[in-house]
């Protein structure tokens, strides 16, 4: 599994509704209903923008969340249909090695564009081991190597792996020298890692520069993001950059120098890039998001934004499950309303949803919905 895990699921916040400061860099609001229909529109039109290429929509998002599952289909893709044009499931998969993309780790392992590859990476490789120089020669001399290939001249073992269950110790050997920038990720075939030889291409980078362009990366990648947020992300960067050095200050730096806007609501410090020019026009789709999708990843936000606990579910024991084993958070306009479930039962697709607010009464959300649903349906085609 190659995300087991919601990075941002952290505990629930402490709200109170008496605090309210509007600091001069930043924008100022009459109520605090007034402030948080402001940012939901910011936040959707920020991450939610008019549907273009694949390779046009990582390099803005930045990074895009991978995760195995498929109900109905796996997060990156699901991400990915709300984002470019006519895309389909598998399409990542099918165009990668034709783009200018990386699979690895930031805040979790994804995708991402050259130019944030470059801001994790060098990593410290330390000393080979006798299997790492094997695998690294085999590699060299089969290009686009299936890891049952390296298992046929190495053997089979079995190693603890970080959730506690075994993988296979070529596996093992693969991820740490991909880990390292020894070896990337070629291509998938039926879902499997084929790996190649790294190119290195580091460009030299300050600590505190790059620290500056993570920064600004995962503000517009989430943007608007939580003071709080921003700075846990940034300690879980430590495993994909182990020299950065987090300072909790950077945050407040970024903003005295402009390049981060900032306004507190509820006693929450929101900030993103001073420069992203976002119009808040009113969203009149139904969209069905995926459970790592940059607009619902934030636990915190996303209960302060659109006022009830989402929770992904997939790994909690039946018995406790309350939305179901992959529920889909439902948007509607500019509020986040409920759920679907989604299933596919002799060829048909089966759509369900949950609601957490009074459903919608007027023909519009209906025909939305239905037209979200044919959306779907043509992503899933294959």
């Amino acid at each position: 599994m190659e995300s087991l895990y919601c990075s941002l699921c952290f505990p629930k916040p402490i709200i109170s509704h008496s605090i309210q400061w509007y600091p001069a860099r930043g924008r100022n609001f009459t109520t605090v209903k007034d402030a948080l229909h402001t940012l939901r529109q910011q936040a959707i039109a920020a991450s939610l923008f008019p549907p273009t290429g694949l390779q046009e929509a990582i390099e803005r998002l930045g990074f895009v969340q991978a995760d195995p599952i498929r109900a109905p289909a796996r997060a990156q893709d699901l991400i990915l249909r709300q984002r470019v044009k006519a895309y389909k499931s598998g399409d990542l998969d099918q165009y990668y090695p034709t783009l200018n993309l990386e699979e690895d780790f930031l805040y979790a392992y994804g995708f991402m564009p050259t130019s944030t590859w470059q801001l994790v990476h060098p990593r410290p490789a330390g000393e080979l081991s006798a299997a790492d120089r094997r695998v690294l020669e085999l590699v060299s001399s089969n290009p686009h190597i299936h890891p049952r290939q390296i298992e046929a001249f190495l053997g089979r073992t079995r190693e603890i792996n970080d959730w506690g269950g075994y993988s296979s110790g070529t596996t093992r050997t693969l991820q740490s020298l991909h880990y390292r920038g020894l070896l990337r990720v070629a291509r998938r075939e039926n879902g499997v890692k084929l790996y190649e030889l790294a190119a290195h291409q580091y460009e030299p980078i300050d600590p505190s520069e790059r620290l500056r362009q993570l920064v600004l990366l995962i503000a517009n990648s989430l943007s608007p993001l939580s003071e709080r947020s921003l700075l846990t992300i940034l300690r879980h960067l430590v495993r994909a950059v182990p020299t950065l050095e987090v300072k909790k200050s950077i945050v407040i730096q970024l903003i005295h120098t402009g390049e981060l806007a900032q306004t507190v609501v509820d006693g929450i410090r929101y900030v993103w890039p001073a420069m992203a020019t976002v119009g808040n026009e009113p969203n009149a789709t139904v969209r069905f998001l995926a459970p790592f999708d940059p607009l619902v990843l934030d636990r915190q936000r996303f209960e302060h934004f659109w006022g009830w606990q989402y929770r992904f579910e997939a790994y909690t024991p039946p018995a406790k499950r309350q939305l179901g084993y992959y529920a889909l958070p439902m948007l509607w306009q500019d509020d986040v309303i409920g759920w679907v479930t989604v299933s596919q039962s002799a060829g048909n697709l089966v759509v369900e949803p949950g609601f957490k607010k009074d459903i919608p009464s007027e023909d519009a959300f209906f025909n939305e919905f239905d037209a979200e649903v044919e959306r779907l349906r043509f992503f899933l085609q294959k």
